[in-house]
Order: structure tokens, then sequence, then C-alpha cells
């Protein structure tokens, strides 16, 4: 029952607040009330702080908005209106920005007379819910649910509906938030917008899950899964996947759980398309903009050659001067480039190095991959003549494995280049190691379930680590899958935390499986080369995984140690500081 409950929570997080449909009605509001704006604009054109403030505003330009506002507020003669759509235009932008505290100061300034004041009282709840002040922001919602219908033309019943659902959920008081929620359901059924539906759906049958109430809420989790078929939005594909396997998990519907969770993979893979394609159109866009700076300052100093050279047609007296001082400045700023140069050549060369290191290991081990599909393919073929069903299902394993590997080889590639070239960001924080384990091991208990691999973990909740959380993440998943991969079937696998120095926490994963001899175990701990001879050749891996953790857990002012003998498994220590250092 527990690991359950703790399931249900991961699908509440994801269908509310994966989706940012929660917090959107902001934008909605705002892009229906810009005619209001431009109107007041029209009518106090003459008051040029507020004209410009407007203007701002309606150009997104928050920031400028702000500065302006300042200034109208800060004037002696001020209307009573326009200090009111002063203080809203300040609110809203401070909104945009999420600086929710100053939005929430902003809006309480403005007078109960202004004549949009169910619009501020909807932005205070706004604000409220993303400060998660639930109890204030369920005051301001139930007070616009007794609004005439003329005014919800400016604000949506169903986002009201929604929030207030939110809320309560929130408090966990459940059986208030049920009938908002329905409601919800009930309004955008009616405007049938498919991802809104979803949505609703998603929090509704989040709502029934929360109470054990499965019977009522997998039937919405399975109809916002069918909609989401529907829509090309690949995050609302990849959210219903994932709640659809997780709740097939909970049923102990392994096979269904594992064709859910591979299409969230999927889906997951095209996100992170998504995310490098944008990614390298963003570093194209900023090579370009410096190779046009660089054009213009070639340009600059042409002209100021000609400058030189026509005045000295001119001025005869002081040639020499002239020639001198223009042959200084270029002396030095040929140096300069020619500094510039050289600095470029080096981190070219380093760069050309690990291009060249890249390319020998994908050509050689994604080649080796796809010769190994190519021959098990061959055979799943003559086997499916046969019908030979025992066969086939192990190849279709085999297969799985090789392209898994292959996944993980590339994702590996990415980061460890990312890592080489100084692009990857960390930032070191305090973590508590407990919650991390138990995000990273989730995502291998269907891998371990196929080995019959027995796992225990015994991470305390007390232990925490200062260390960057996304580059942990990545040191967990190439450990953890060594620790399976190099498993036998019915092994067992250990996580725990020690403490045998009071500066670094050592967190061990321990397996039972082949274990590495003391040679092979003194190669891996080198640094020197970029990959390590693999002990086992039955077993696919090129040993990048583990030369990334060894950077990474060196980026993360850690230490990494190995202990292993052949035959009696092995133990991977990753000791992180228990302070910031």
């Amino acid at each position: 029952m527990k690991a359950k409950s703790e399931i249900k929570l991961i699908l509440i997080f994801i269908s509310l607040f994966s989706s940012g449909y929660s917090f959107s009605q902001k934008e909605m509001e705002y892009e229906l009330f810009d005619s209001v704006i431009s109107e007041k604009a029209r009518v106090y054109k003459s008051n040029a702080l507020f004209y410009k403030s407007t203007s701002f505003f309606l150009n997104k330009d928050w920031d400028s908005t702000l500065v302006y506002t300042m200034k109208q507020l800060n004037n002696p003669q001020k209307n009573r209106e326009v200090k009111n759509y002063s203080h809203f235009l300040r609110g809203c932008s401070f909104n945009q920005k999420k600086l929710y505290k100053e939005a929430q100061k902003e809006f309480k300034l403005i007078s109960p007379d202004f004549e949009f004041y169910f619009i501020v009282k909807m932005d205070l709840g706004e604000v409220a819910l993303q400060l998660s002040q639930f109890k204030k922001a369920i005051a301001y919602y139930e007070e616009l649910l007794s609004l005439s219908d003329n005014n919800y033309k400016y604000l949506k019943k169903s986002i009201i509906n929604h929030n207030l659902g939110l809320c309560y959920l929130h408090l966990g008081e459940f059986k208030k938030a049920e009938p908002y929620l329905i409601e919800n359901v009930k309004l955008e059924e009616q405007k049938e917008d498919t991802l809104k539906i979803i949505l609703a759906y998603g929090n509704l049958a989040n709502l029934y899950y929360e109470q054990y109430q499965d019977d009522l809420a997998i039937p919405y989790f399975e109809k916002a899964y069918q909609l989401s078929k529907k829509i090309k939005d690949i995050k609302t594909k990849h959210n219903s996947a994932l709640n659809m396997a997780v709740v097939e998990e909970n049923r102990k519907n392994f096979q269904k759980s594992l064709a859910y969770r591979k299409e969230y993979e999927q889906w997951k893979d095209s996100l992170n398309d998504q995310n490098k394609i944008w990614e390298v159109a963003q570093l194209e866009k900023q090579f370009a903009v410096k190779e046009k700076q660089k054009e213009v300052s070639l340009l600059q100093v042409e002209n100021k050659a000609k400058i030189v050279e026509r005045n000295g047609l001119f001025y005869s007296a002081i040639v020499l001067l002239v020639l001198l001082g223009t042959t200084m400045y270029f002396y030095k700023e040929k140096i300069k480039t020619n500094k510039i140069i050289v600095a470029q050549k080096e981190r070219l060369d380093v760069l050309n190095a690990t291009k060249d290191k890249l390319f020998s290991i994908v050509s050689h081990d994604l080649r080796s991959s796809v010769n190994a599909l190519k021959t098990s393919n061959t055979k799943l073929l003559d086997n499916l003549e046969a019908k030979n069903l025992d066969v086939l299902d192990n190849l279709l394993h085999t297969n799985s494995a090789i392209v898994n590997g292959a996944y993980n080889l590339l994702d590996n590639l990415l980061n460890w280049a990312l890592l080489q070239t100084n692009q990857s960001y960390f930032e070191i924080t305090s973590i508590r190691l407990f919650f991390i384990v138990e995000q990273t091991v989730y995502n291998y208990k269907p891998l371990m379930l196929e080995k019959n691999i027995d796992f225990e973990t015994k991470i305390l909740k007390k232990d925490v680590v200062f260390a960057d959380q996304e580059s942990l993440k990545i040191i967990l998943r190439n450990l953890l899958d060594n620790a399976i991969k190099f498993s036998n079937e019915n092994g067992k696998i250990k996580i725990y935390t020690t403490h045998t120095h009071e500066s670094y926490c050592d967190l061990v994963i321990e397996d039972s499986g082949l274990g590495i001899s003391k040679t092979a175990r003194l190669e891996l701990l080198k640094d020197s080369a970029i990959l390590s001879k693999k002990e086992h050749e039955d077993v696919i891996g090129t040993g990048l995984g583990l030369q990334l953790c060894k950077s990474m857990i060196k980026k993360n002012n850690g230490k990494f140690s190995i202990e292993s003998e052949l035959g009696k498994g092995t133990k991977m220590i990753v000791s992180l500081p228990k302070t910031a250092s």
C-alpha cells in the first residue's frame, strides 16, 4: 500500500504541474483585456507616461512597463483611475516575471471601486495559488463564482472551478475538491478543447486515485490517454503514457505497463530531440551574430585606415606622425589578434581531439551494436518461420538489450561531450540522497524484474550531500545500469550509505555479479585513457559511462573508488561532500 501511495504522488505531480495549465489563466485574461487597455490609452493619450506604460504592456515589454508606471505613480498630479490602472499593469508585469510577492503587493493597492476589480481578485487568487497560499486563493475564487454572466467574457468559469479544485486537492480536502473538478470536466467537454479535456480528466483521475478509488480513477486516466493520441502536444502524450504505465504497474499488469513505458520513452526521446534542435538553433544564431560583429569591426578598421590615408594627402606636415601612430595601433591590434588566434587554435585542437575520440567510439561501438542487432534479426526471421516461440522470446529480449545499450551509449556520449567542451551547467546545492535514489531506481525496476534481481536500498532520509542534482542522476543511472548489466540471473543489488569520513558521505552501489580483476580495477580508476578495456567481452559496453561518472564526480568535488574481486561482485563507492565547499 505504501508503494502505491508514493506512485500516486508521482502521478499527481505529473498531471497537475508539468502541463502548466493550472496556472495559465493570466495569459488568457490579459489577451482578452488588451482591447480595454488600448481604449484607456486613447482616453488618456495626453498623459505621456501612462500612454507609454500601456504601449509597453501591450507589447509585453514588462520591464519598461514597470519603469514608466513607477514614473506615473511618482507624478504628483494623480488621477484615481490612472493610479488603479498603473497598479494593475505593475501587478500583471510582476506576475509575468514570476515575482509573485511583488505582484501581490501591487494588486492589493488597487481600490475596490476599480471597474474591473473582479479581474484583480482573479489575479490575487492566481498569485496566492503560485505562492501555495491555498486558503487565500480559495477565498478569492469563491467570490468570483457569484459574478454576472457579462463579467465572464473576461474570465473563464472553467478556470475558476479548476483552480478551486486544485486548492482543495492540495489541502487534502477531497470531498470539497470533487464537485469543482467534475464541473471543470463538464465545462471543458462543452468547449471541446481536447488538450484541456485531457488535463481535466487527469486532475479528476488523480483525485480519485489519491483516495484509492481506482474504479473511478482509471477510466479517466484511460480517457485522457485515448484523447492524447488525437493531439500533437508531445508533452501531454508523454505524461499520459507514463500515467498509464504506473496504473498498470499497480494493477500488476507488467506487460501492459512495459508497453506504456516504452511509449513514454519514445515521447521522452522526441522531447529531448526538440530541445536539442532548439539548442543547436540558438548556438547557430549566436555564431551568426558574432560573425556579423566581426565583419562590422573589420569594416570599421578599414574605414579608419582610409580616413588616415586621405588625411595624409592633405596634411603633409603630420604624415610621419600619422603613419607612426597608425603603425603602432595596427601592431598592437595584430598582437591582440595573434593572441586570440593562438587561444582559438588551442581550443580548436582540444575540440578536434574530442571530436576524433567521439567519432572513434561511435563508429566502433554503434557498428558493433548494429551488427549484433542485424545478426539477431536474421535469427529472428529464421525462427519466425519455424514458429519457435521460446527462441523468438530470447531473441526479442536480446534485441531490446542491444537497443537499450546503444541508447545509453548515445546519452553518455552527449553528456560526456558537453562536459569536455565546458557546456554543461553545474549548480552545487544541498540534496537529500533518499529522494534522488528513489527517483532513479524507479525507472530501472522493470530491468531488474527481467533478470529476477533482488534489490535493496538503505538510504536514510537524513543523508544530505552537496552536489549538482542532474549530474548526480547521470552518475546513479550509469552505476545502476552497470550493476544490472554485470549481475547474473537471480542476483542481488544493494544501495546504501556509509559515513567513514566526517566530511564525506559514501554512496555504495553493490552487486553480486561478475566482479573485476585487480588489474582491470586499477585501469578503470585512471584518468589518462578515455575508455578502459572490457573485462567481460560477452557483455555489451564501452566504459564511457564509468569515465563520465568519474569526470562528473570530480566536478562535484567528490571521490570515486571500486572494491571488487572476480566472481565475488563489485562495490562502486561515490564519496560526496556533506558541506558546501
